[in-house]
């Protein structure tokens, strides 16, 4: 996934993006312990990629684009089945989307400052994977009990999205994902699912899904739902049950997100 992302990144720089790529030990030191879980299965080392697009005033606040890049997805421990896990590659997309989105704003020298982060990870079975049961800390000090390794994609956004809030301050962070079966349990192929923390980022993003022809259905989140990933062991646990896989999925990751307007796709 890293050789793949270099080419973009060579792409992107020629258009004037910054590209700056952390590599496992930066990430050590920064403690992001939920992300780095997930990658130490596999011989394969994580990275985690900021982009930046500078195109508008110097004091306007950046907004932030935040993709998953798990670029091949076995399950871990809490391995997948045997079939159809060839397309387990894909579940780099929202990386993907993010990263063509920094492409198409610096082609088009968008009015904007505009940062994109990816985090880039490989979830394999090893015999130095992330085990169920094993507790993690995550970059913002909250511990995590990783019940199910295959819901890992939670994990990387968790710490990609504290970084990008405290690094970058943004007004907003959208990200992007392809984080659970669930979503498609719900809304099919058609629509995909909307969580947001703020009405009017939500009403945004609906408005431009319509006239993209990307359609968004927004979902519902609270704090009942919340207790349903709360642990006894840790902070939180990174599964919530049978029923609402996706809206526990989403309220996993708004503990990451502060009070900075935020939405998950």
């Amino acid at each position: 996934g890293t050789l793949e992302f270099a080419a973009a990144a060579k792409a992107l720089e020629k258009l004037g993006v910054e590209v700056d790529i952390l590599g496992e030990k930066e990430m050590k030191k920064l403690g992001m312990g939920a992300l780095l879980g997930v990658a130490q299965g596999s011989v394969r080392p994580p990275r985690l990629v900021i982009m930046r697009w500078n195109g508008g005033k110097l004091k306007d606040r950046p907004i932030a684009f935040v993709g998953k890049g798990v670029v091949f997805d076995s399950g871990g421990v809490s391995i997948k089945p045997a079939g159809g896990m060839e397309d387990m590659k894909g579940d780099m997309g929202g990386a993907a989307a993010v990263t063509g989105l920094m492409h198409t704003l610096a082609a088009r020298k968008a009015k904007a400052n505009v940062i994109g982060i990816i985090g880039l990870v490989e979830n394999m079975v090893d015999a130095n994977a992330q085990r169920p049961g094993d507790i993690v800390t995550s970059m913002s000090g909250q511990t995590i009990e990783v019940l199910n390794t295959d819901a890992e994609g939670r994990l990387v956004l968790a710490d990609a999205l504290h970084y990008c809030n405290i690094k970058y301050k943004p007004a907003l962070m959208v990200n992007l994902a392809t984080l659970t079966g669930a979503i498609m349990v719900a809304l099919g192929q058609e629509y995909a699912g909307l969580f947001s923390n703020n009405d009017e980022l939500a009403d945004r993003l609906t408005a431009a899904g319509i006239a993209s022809g990307e359609k968004l259905w927004r979902m519902p989140m609270g704090p009942e739902y919340d207790k349903l990933i709360d642990s006894k062991n840790a902070d939180m646990k990174n599964i919530g049950g049978k029923f609402g896989g996706s809206i526990t999925a989403a309220q996993f990751i708004k503990r990451f997100v502060g009070d900075t307007p935020w939405a998950h796709l």
